[in-house]
């Protein structure tokens, strides 16, 4: 149950509910304030000296052990609590067009715990249709207002919402949550009617995978709420239905271009290491503006892209050409690791989104990869695995076309060069790639899951060990088509069984 309370005078807090309406006046408490302690129970200087604990001083234990863990954990909401608060300031005196806030605005828990904010009418008028309705019936020019919602089932989450309303980018604000923060955020976007809270939450459920525990919590969730059809693309993966789916720049670009040149593989390598971590750093630190951009960045993408069709082309016609074959291997592996690091900068940079759509349009690269031995090539399918493994973890948010086109283009050279990258490089981890398959293609919807899973099905039951052990996502998959069927009402398909010719 939510109570709210709206009113003009500071020192006045009215709060209502369907069942009771309740005036009260109170000062404003200036931060958040959790209700006094319970007292101590027995302690170790009142235990009687037996050796066997009585039934009360065992209770007495338990009470106390319940009681710092009740204590623990209020203290860690605290401090989430505050980093949200500091998280508001620093948008405040960013957006210093605002001006002054002019709502106190209270949310108090259950328990009695208390959070006050000091926000404004407009950026709440703005976002919430909720807080429009309310606030648009008290229009006194230059008063100030109280806000008290009582009785949430949790302070932080409607705090960390607020917070939200004051940023610019909320999807990227939202890489690195879990599911289920996330659907707790859905939860108070909703009820205060946030919708680019909760477009940016559906966004976000529907790019990331699901565990199962995840997947059960997702459904239960949405069909709770009152969201008309924009839930419908989150479901998609589990239902029937088929997709349809700076001015540091120049010296930067100087120094990475020289990297990627650079002659001595031994200090390429270093340097490599040494940009990584400064790259790494520098995204830690909000006040250092000293940053690679995007274009830098794809700017060295599309060189790199650009060299290993040439390479490509050029294997292709390895016997009449003069090149040697040692050179030539060593430049397309080479190009193959430049663009591995720099895709590595882009996750790591919250960047990568746009890649995977420029890694899935490479049709030419795809064709002449195909045409050259798997002794040559194998390098560069690991970018393809680098990528879902990204997906897997929740680093790149994309939509399911470019998921599904990822794997149209490169799923079989994956599997074509799985086993020679298994070998020939101790750095690939087998179980990380095929995890990160895994998860890339449970994030697809039912028709494509099938499509993959049943030639992937055929084709490891042929080639063992040089195909991906992807059965975990089988599994999963399975479950979803014949055991949990999150069927949607409005499509009356079946799921069919084929069994596939795989080419050799």
């Amino acid at each position: 149950m939510i109570k709210q309370g709206f009113i003009s005078d500071p020192t006045l807090s009215l709060s209502f509910s369907p069942s009771r309406t309740t005036l009260s006046s109170r000062p404003y408490s200036p931060s958040s304030s959790p209700p006094p302690p319970p007292p101590p129970p027995t302690t170790e200087s009142a235990r009687p000296s037996h050796n066997n604990p009585t039934l009360f001083e065992m209770m007495s234990e338990e009470a106390l052990r319940g009681s710092k863990t009740i204590e623990e954990s209020r203290k860690k909401t605290q401090r989430r609590v505050a980093k949200f608060l500091t998280e508001l300031k620093a948008y405040n005196f960013k957006n210093g067009g605002l001006g002054l806030s002019d709502v106190k605005l209270t949310v108090v828990s259950r328990d009695g715990y208390r959070v006050a904010m000091d926000v404004h009418r407009r950026v709440l008028s703005e976002k919430s249709r909720f807080f429009a309705e309310k606030l648009s019936q008290r229009r006194e020019k230059g008063v100030s207002h109280t806000v008290e919602i009582s009785e949430c089932d949790d302070v932080e989450v409607y705090v960390e919402t607020v917070v939200l309303m004051y940023c610019d980018d909320l999807k990227k604000r939202l890489i690195g949550e879990n599911v289920t923060k996330v659907l707790a955020l859905l939860k108070v976007s909703a009820a205060i009617m946030f919708d680019a809270g909760i477009s940016s939450c559906l966004e976000y459920l529907e790019a990331v995978p699901w565990s199962e525990d995840e997947e059960e919590k997702v459904v239960s969730h949405l069909s709770q709420l009152e969201l008309d059809g924009s839930m419908t693309e989150v479901l998609q993966r589990v239902s029937s239905e088929p997709s349809t789916s700076a001015r540091s720049d120049g010296i930067l670009l100087n120094l990475l271009s020289g990297v990627l040149q650079a002659k001595d593989d031994k200090a390429r390598r270093e340097m490599k290491t040494l940009f990584s971590r400064l790259l790494r750093e520098d995204s830690f630190d909000d006040d250092n503006r000293f940053d690679v951009s995007k274009d830098t960045l794809y700017h060295l993408c599309h060189r790199c892209l650009s060299s290993l069709v040439l390479c490509l082309s050029e294997a292709t016609a390895i016997d009449s050409s003069r090149r040697d074959r040692g050179v030539l291997m060593a430049e397309i592996a080479r190009e193959a690791d430049n663009l591995q690091w720099i895709v590595d900068i882009l996750i790591e940079k919250r960047m990568a989104n746009d890649f995977v759509k420029l890694w899935a349009d490479q049709r030419e690269l795809a064709e002449l990869h195909s045409k050259i031995p798997t002794m040559y090539r194998h390098e560069i399918s690991r970018i393809t695995a680098q990528l879902c493994i990204a997906i897997g973890r929740g680093n790149i948010l994309v939509g399911k076309e470019s998921r599904f086109l990822l794997l149209a283009t490169w799923l079989e050279a994956l599997y074509d060069d799985f086993g020679w990258m298994r070998r020939a490089s101790k750095s690939v981890d087998k179980k990380l790639v095929e995890d990160g398959l895994s998860h890339t293609i449970l994030t697809l919807s039912m028709r494509q899951q099938q499509a993959i899973l049943l030639k992937w099905f055929d084709r490891f039951l042929n080639k063992g060990d040089d195909c991906p052990n992807i059965q975990r996502a089988f599994e999963v998959w399975w479950r979803r088509a014949f055991i949990r069927q999150y069927t949607d009402a409005e499509d009356s398909s079946q799921l069919q069984i084929t069994v596939c010719s795989y080419p050799s």
